[in-house]
């Protein structure tokens, strides 16, 4: 029962956001619910009830109802698309991934970024936007405020980038396809991606998606990744013992998983999709019985994130952000200057 109420509002807040993206369709879905969370996180009588009788259902949609979407999110994604981009987009993709993680990593350690904020805005910046910052904090075990400033930087950027990139693509003479790897190589959020290329026209659109479902693919090796790290350096804390000069405090809790289990269901999504609900599925279950999987799959995914990224925006305090969160918002900016600049190269080099 303590969960019903912020579940409720998490739900109406989905809602709401909907309609704003139906009145303004430039406002991705998902980016209005992280913005209506980042809104009520800041009115004080809100944030009361966002401490007290809304926490326990708000936790739930932050953390259960986001890995449940990212599962869903899977189904969007077919092999066969991947394959048609061709090896040399595919190794380009996962070169700038694994450049702007890396960089953005290295750039929040040297500015010595509180807890777990350099490793999340790098998976946020570098990957899939807020999505990503959920999923990695899962396996970091990061704390509410650790994740707070990740996501109010990506979705800013990410915001941004709706109104910026459009404007850029006639100086730079990209064509509507050009324009729409550029933009799903480099924009954060999945609905950012569709806000910002659909404005070229249906295939910048087209091409913007496959190329940033194959960004959110990289989600599953890089999670596993951080997942091996964090369990050898829990393993090497045990063997060093409390009192080790060397010993590092790390977060009371069970080790992490290699691999967790919602990034296993998202790769598993993405098989099914290969397999029995593509067109040039080798199992095919039939068009019409797809279509109604895939629409309402979509729709529960879409649901889903959009109550989670209000949970996740109404964690962030723009007080706290203004008096810790300046050098953050350097890794970020840079972070994105970054990803944009890599990303133009590597259209030019594919054209």
């Amino acid at each position: 029962m303590a969960l019903i109420p912020g579940l409720l509002v998490a739900g109406a807040a989905a809602l709401l956001a909907f309609g704003i993206h139906l009145l303004v369709p430039a406002v991705p879905m998902l980016t209005a619910a992280v913005a209506l969370g980042m809104i009520a996180g800041q009115i004080p009588s809100v944030q009361r009830l966002l401490d007290g009788v809304l926490k326990p259902g708000l936790g739930i949609a932050a953390r259960r109802l986001l890995r449940i979407g990212i599962v869903l999110l899977g189904l969007k994604l077919s092999l066969v698309d991947i394959a048609g981009l061709g090896w040399q987009t595919i190794v380009v993709i996962v070169l700038i991934v694994a450049i702007t993680f890396t960089a953005t990593l290295l750039l929040g350690r040297l500015l010595r970024l509180p807890g777990t904020q350099p490793i999340l805005i790098a998976a946020g910046f570098s990957i899939c936007g807020a999505s990503a910052v959920g999923a990695m904090s899962a396996v970091t075990r990061s704390k509410d405020e650790d994740t707070a400033t990740p996501i109010a930087l990506v979705t800013l950027c990410g915001t941004l980038a709706i109104f910026i990139l459009p404007v850029l693509r006639i100086p730079l003479g990209l064509s509507a396809e050009d324009f729409g790897v550029w933009v799903g190589l480099s924009v954060h959020d999945v609905g950012q991606v569709v806000a910002t290329a659909q404005i070229a026209g249906p295939a910048a659109l087209a091409a913007a998606v496959v190329v940033k479902l194959t960004r959110v693919l990289t989600l599953a090796p890089m999670v596993a990744i951080v997942g091996l790290v964090e369990r050898r350096a829990d393993a090497r804390n045990e063997a060093l013992g409390a009192g080790h000069p060397d010993y590092v405090e790390r977060p009371a809790a069970k080790r992490p998983p290699i691999v967790p289990l919602f990034i296993a269901g998202f790769i598993g999504a993405v098989l099914v999709r290969t397999l029995f609900l593509s067109p040039d599925a080798v199992l095919s279950l039939g068009a019409s019985f797809s279509e109604t999987v895939l629409g309402a799959a979509d729709i529960a995914q879409t649901v889903l994130l959009a109550m989670a990224l209000f949970a996740l925006g109404a964690n962030i305090r723009f007080r706290t952000l203004a008096r810790t969160g300046w050098r953050a918002l350097i890794v970020g900016l840079a972070s994105w200057l970054l990803i944009a600049v890599l990303a133009l190269a590597g259209v030019w080099l594919l054209a």
